[in-house]
C-alpha cells in the first residue's frame, strides 16, 4: 500500500516547491518597523536645524573672530610700542556694538539705524542718533475730479441736519435733540461738580457767551498786514506739469480750490487700514510706502535709495496688531525700501523704554485711537492690552460741535475743508483744558485765514467748551461714532492659521470683555447653547438638568475680590433631575446631538468682534485692564500698576489738568487703593507725542537685542513666519 504523499512532495513533483536563490524581491530599500515603544528624533531639536538661528549663530561667530583678530592685532602693537593691553571684555562689548550698528568710530551710535512710528494723523520717522523725531502729517493728495470738502454733495463736517425745504437749523437744534439733551446734562453735572468744590458758578455764564458769539462781526485784515500769514502749496494750472501727488503738511496745505483739484487720502484711520477711501489695497500700500519714503528723502536727507541697504530700520506697531499689517510692513521695508534688516517694537514698550519705568500701565492717547497695556519687566501683558477707537481728533470734532451749539460767530466751520480743519487743530491746542480754576467766561479771537483771501479775525467767548469736549474720553457717547467701522474688511481680510484655517490675530482677555459689555451674546445663542447640553443629555441617556440662565457679563467681576477665600460660593451646577422620574426617557441612538467645528466658532467669533466698535469709558478701561494684568489676590502688583500709570500720545498728553483730572476718577472708582492711584507724563519734561518714537530709539541702539532683527536672507527664505522665531512677544 502506498503511503500517502506530503505537501511538500506534490509541490516537487509538480515542480512547484518555493526555493531560495538569495534574490531580493524589489530592488527598493526595505526600511524596518519602528520600535514604538522607544523611539527618539532629532527632527527640529537643535538650533543649527533652524534657519534662523544657524545665521545668529553664524553671526555670533563671526563677531568673536573679529573681536579676537582685533585683540591680537592690540597685542602685537603694544608689545612693540610697550604700552598696556586692552581690557579683552571691553573689546568684546566694542565689536558686539559695531557688529549690531554697523557703525565706525567716527559715526555716532544709531547713525545708520531709521526709526519709524506711523499713526492715523501723523508719522514720527528720523534717525536713532537723533534727538527728537520729524513729525509729518500722515496724509497724502493726489490729483481727483473733487477734493474732499465737494463730495457727497459738499456735506460739511460736523453734519448738521436740515429743515424739509432745505434751510439750516437753529444752531440749538443742528445737532440733533440726542446731543442736546447730552450736552446740557453734562453742563448741569459740570455746574454741581464746581459748587461742590467751592468753586464759583454764574448763573447767566452761557447766556452771556451766547449773545456776545451771535451779534460778533470778523475784522477783516489785508494780506500784506497779516505777520502770520500762510505760505499755501502752489500748483501748476497746466494738468499735465501738475504733480501726481503731494504729501505731509505741503498736502494739507493744497487750496480747495486748486486747478487741478487734490483729494487728500488717509491710509490709516483709528489704527488700522483705511479700506473705506481705496478700491483695491494696492493703492493703499502705494500711499502708505509713497509718505514714508518722501519722509526718508526730504526730511532725513538721505535722497540716493541705492545707499538704503546700509541702514536698518526699527518700526513700531501697535499692542494688539494685525498680522497682516506687520507682514506687509516687512515686505515692504526689505522688498520695495531695501533695508538690511528689520526689527518691530509694540507703542507700549516702547514708551517704557523712553520713559525708563520697568512696570507702568500705558494709556496712549493718540489721534484716532486709545490704547491700554500694563508692562512688566520688558513684556506687554497680553491679557491687559486694550485698544478703543477715540482719541484727540474725536475731541475736536466735539469742540467744534459745541462751539458751533452755542452761536460759534465762525457758522460756516467745515473740517473737510483744509483751512478749517488746521484752525480746529489750532483751537484746541489753545484753549482746551480740563483744569477747573479755569472755567469762567474768557474772551478768545483767532484769525481765519484761507487762500486767495483777506484774513479774518473773530473774537468769540467759551465757557465750559472747553473742558467739556475733553470730557469726552470718560463719557465716548459723546462722540460720534457712527461711521468708524464703515467698510471695515472690505479689502483686506483678517490672518488665518495656515492648518486649521481658524483666525490666527492675537486677542486679549480685556478686550474680550469689552466686546461683551457693550454687545452681550444674544439671547438665541444662550438658547442654542441649552438646547445642546439638552441634547447631549438626552443622549447619554439622563434625565436634562435646567440649564443656567445667561448672566450678562461684568468686566469688573476680578476686581470685587472681598471675602473671596472665606465666603462659600454656591454650586455653578444647575438644578439635579429627580430621582425615580417617570419621563419616558428617548432612545439614544435616535438622539441627534448637536456637533459643532471649533474653526466655524472663531470664525464666527472674529466676525462678531469686527462688527463691535470698542467705545468705552477710559478710566474703566484703565481698571479693566489692570485687573487682568494681576491676580485675583495680587494686590501689590495693583498697587504698582495703579501708581504707575502713564499718558503718552498728543491726544490727552497736551491738554492742561487732564493726569489729575484722571487721577480723581479712577480714585473714585477705586476707593480702596485710593492713596496708590498715581497718573503721571513722562519723566525728565519728555514730550509725550515722542515716548515711544524715543524708546523705539533706544530699542535700536542697545546691544542686545540683535536677535530681533529679521534681514533679507532670512525673509527671501521664510517670509512672514520669521517673525515667530524674532518678535520678542509670542506671534
Amino acid at each position: 500500500m502506498v503511503g500517502k504523499k506530503s505537501g511538500k512532495a506534490l509541490l516537487r513533483e509538480e515542480g512547484l516547491e518555493r526555493t531560495d536563490n538569495n534574490l531580493n524581491l524589489t530592488t527598493w530599500p526595505q526600511i524596518s518597523m519602528i520600535n514604538q515603544k522607544n523611539y527618539y528624533t532629532e527632527y527640529l531639536k537643535r538650533d543649527d536645524q533652524l534657519l534662523v538661528l544657524r545665521l545668529q549663530n553664524e553671526e555670533n561667530r563671526n563677531l568673536m573672530t573679529k573681536a579676537a583678530k582685533d585683540r591680537d592685532r592690540a597685542l602685537a602693537q603694544a608689545t612693540r610700542n610697550e604700552l598696556p593691553l586692552p581690557d579683552p571684555d571691553a573689546q568684546m562689548e566694542d565689536a558686539d556694538a559695531e557688529g549690531e550698528g554697523e557703525e565706525t568710530e567716527q559715526e555716532p551710535l544709531g547713525s545708520k539705524t531709521i526709526v519709524i512710528h506711523p499713526g492715523s494723523q501723523n508719522l514720527r520717522i528720523g534717525l536713532a542718533s537723533d534727538a527728537l523725531p520729524k513729525t509729518i502729517p500722515m496724509v497724502i493728495a493726489r490729483r481727483s475730479e473733487k477734493s474732499e470738502s465737494e463730495l457727497d454733495g459738499g456735506e460739511p463736517r460736523p453734519k448738521r441736519r436740515k429743515r424739509s425745504d432745505g434751510s439750516p437749523r437753529e444752531p440749538e437744534r443742528m445737532f440733533g435733540e440726542d446731543f442736546a439733551s447730552q450736552y446740557h446734562k453734562m453742563c448741569a453735572e459740570l455746574k454741581v461738580h464746581m459748587r461742590n468744590n467751592k468753586r464759583r458758578v454764574l448763573p447767566t455764564s452761557k447766556e452771556l457767551v451766547v449773545n456776545y458769539n451771535r451779534r460778533t462781526a470778523p475784522e477783516i485784515i489785508p494780506e500784506h498786514n497779516d505777520p502770520s500769514r500762510v505760505e499755501w502749496t502752489e500748483t501748476s494750472k497746466d494738468i499735465k506739469q501738475a504733480p501726481e501727488h503731494f504729501t505731509g503738511l505741503a498736502a494739507l496745505r493744497i487750496p480747495d480750490e486748486s486747478i487741478p483739484r487734490y483729494r487728500l487720502y488717509w491710509p490709516l484711520r483709528y489704527g488700522c487700514y483705511n479700506e473705506g477711501d481705496y478700491p483695491t489695497k494696492t493703492l493703499l500700500y502705494e500711499d502708505i510706502a509713497t509718505i514714508i519714503e518722501d519722509a526718508i528723502t526730504t526730511d532725513l536727507g538721505l535722497r540716493r535709495k541705492k545707499s538704503w541697504n546700509q541702514y536698518s530700520c526699527v518700526f513700531v506697531i501697535p499692542d494688539i496688531y494685525e498680522r497682516t499689517y506687520v507682514t506687509t510692513a516687512l515686505e515692504m521695508l526689505l522688498r520695495d525700501f531695501g533695508f538690511a534688516r528689520v526689527c518691530f517694537i509694540q507703542e507700549s514698550l516702547a514708551a517704557t523704554f523712553g520713559s525708563g519705568y520697568s512696570n507702568s500701565c500705558i494709556v496712549d492717547v493718540g489721534a484716532q485711537k486709545t490704547s491700554v497695556c500694563c508692562v512688566e519687566e520688558g513684556m506687554c501683558i497680553e491679557n491687559s492690552r486694550i485698544n478703543l477707537k477715540y482719541g484727540g481728533a474725536d475731541v475736536t470734532e466735539t469742540f467744534t460741535r459745541m462751539m458751533l451749539f452755542d452761536h460759534f460767530p465762525y457758522g460756516d466751520f467745515n473740517l473737510n475743508k483744509r483751512h478749517d480743519f488746521l484752525l480746529a487743530e489750532e483751537l484746541k491746542q489753545k484753549f482746551c483744558t480740563m483744569n477747573e480754576a479755569d472755567i469762567s467766561v474768557q474772551l478768545y479771537d483767532f484769525h481765519l485765514r484761507v487762500s486767495g483771501q483777506d484774513t479774518r479775525k473773530y473774537a468769540f467767548k467759551t465757557y465750559d467748551e472747553v473742558i467739556l469736549a475733553p470730557s469726552g474720553f470718560f463719557q465716548p457717547s459723546l462722540f460720534e461714532n457712527a461711521d468708524k467701522l464703515r467698510n471695515r474688511r472690505k479689502l483686506i481680510d483678517r490672518s488665518y492659521d495656515l492648518y486649521d484655517g481658524s483666525p490666527n490675530d492675537p486677542v486679549s482677555a480685556a478686550q474680550v470683555a469689552i466686546y461683551d459689555t457693550i454687545a452681550p451674546p444674544a439671547a438665541d445663542e444662550s438658547i442654542s447653547t441649552a438646547v445642546k447640553i439638552k441634547s447631549e443629555a438626552l443622549a447619554n441617556g439622563h434625565s436634562a438638568s435646567t440649564p443656567l440662565r445667561n448672566q450678562a457679563s461684568n468686566p469688573f467681576s476680578r476686581l470685587n475680590n472681598d471675602a473671596l477665600e472665606t465666603t462659600p460660593r454656591s454650586s455653578v451646577a444647575g438644578s439635579p433631575a429627580p430621582e425615580g422620574s417617570s419621563t419616558p426617557q428617548p432612545n439614544p441612538s435616535t438622539a441627534n446631538p448637536t456637533i459643532v467645528n471649533p474653526v466655524d466658532e472663531k470664525v464666527a467669533l472674529a466676525a462678531r468682534h469686527d462688527s463691535i466698535l470698542p467705545i468705552y469709558p477710559l478710566d474703566s478701561a484703565i481698571l479693566l485692564s489692570i485687573a487682568h494684568a494681576t491676580s485675583l489676590n495680587d494686590e501689590r502688583k495693583t498697587r504698582d500698576f495703579l501708581g504707575g500709570i502713564m499718558i503718552v500720545g498728543g491726544g490727552a498728553g497736551q491738554i492742561p489738568g487732564f493726569c489729575a483730572w484722571l487721577e480723581d476718577r479712577l480714585r473714585a472708582l477705586r476707593p480702596g487703593f485710593a492713596k496708590d492711584v498715581m497718573v503721571g507724563q513722562p519723566p525728565r519734561e519728555l514730550d509725550p507725542m515722542v515716548v515711544v518714537w524715543k524708546g523705539a530709539s533706544v530699542f535700536g541702539k542697545l546691544g542686545g537685542t540683535s536677535e530681533s532683527w529679521v534681514g533679507r536672507v532670512e525673509f527671501e527664505r521664510l517670509g512672514g513666519r520669521v517673525l515667530a522665531y524674532k518678535c520678542m512677544w509670542p506671534w
